[in-house]
């Protein structure tokens, strides 16, 4: 037969509700890791596209660039300007180029990351609910 709540001794039903609030906070805590995860997830591919775009720029402007800075100088050497200012001209126009390049790639990479809601609604959501079930039981 059960107890109704009625013959219930009052550290029993304050033992339950006690029982009941870990569980839920066990519960609310797992959700809170989950929500975490995921939302870092997608913050971690805003990241992604922005760390690529650095690595390309470093990598271009310190490797890539260097034949194309010659390339540049001999065109215009070709035009009639002395060796030293054509590498100077060339070396400056690729700069310029190569460094909108790494700021468009920069851009989309932080623009991504912003779009990433960082916020834990869900867990947000569900604390407030167990607390007005709490509010209500007591």
């Amino acid at each position: 037969m059960a107890k109704t709540s009625e013959n219930t001794p009052l550290a029993e039903l304050i033992g339950g509700l006690l029982n009941d609030v870990a569980g839920l906070l066990r519960k609310e805590i797992d959700l809170a890791k989950t929500e975490a995860s995921e939302k870092l997830s997608a913050a971690l591919s805003g990241v992604e596209i922005l760390l690529i775009g650095t690595i390309l720029a470093i990598g271009a402007i310190g490797v890539l660039l260097s034949a194309v800075v010659s390339g540049v100088a001999a065109l215009f050497v070709a035009q009639g300007f002395a060796e030293p200012t054509a590498s100077a001209l060339a070396s400056i126009i690729v700069s310029v180029v190569i460094g909108l390049i790494a700021w468009i790639m920069i851009r989309r990479g932080l623009a991504s990351f912003r779009r990433s809601n960082l916020t834990l609604a869900r867990t947000t959501t569900s604390l407030r609910r167990d607390v007005q079930i709490v509010k209500d039981k007591l």
